[in-house]
């Protein structure tokens, strides 16, 4: 599991910043699942994207 991310988290896919931001649901190993503002919700490989936590307080939630 990557050491970053946990169930409740905010985050943005690098390559899809047209998704906006989406909350983890589910981290098993490098499979992330993802429900993203404008993209739904995505399953996301971390071994082969790369995800960028998001400050609560910045996102405003």
């Amino acid at each position: 599991m990557p050491d970053y991310l946990s169930p409740g988290s905010f985050v943005r896919l690098d390559g899809r910043p047209d998704w906006g931001v989406g909350q983890v649901q589910t981290v098993i190993g490098p499979r992330v699942t993802v429900n993203f503002e404008h993209g739904g919700k995505q399953l996301i490989n971390t071994d082969r994207a790369s995800l960028t936590t998001v400050d609560n307080e910045t996102f405003g939630r």
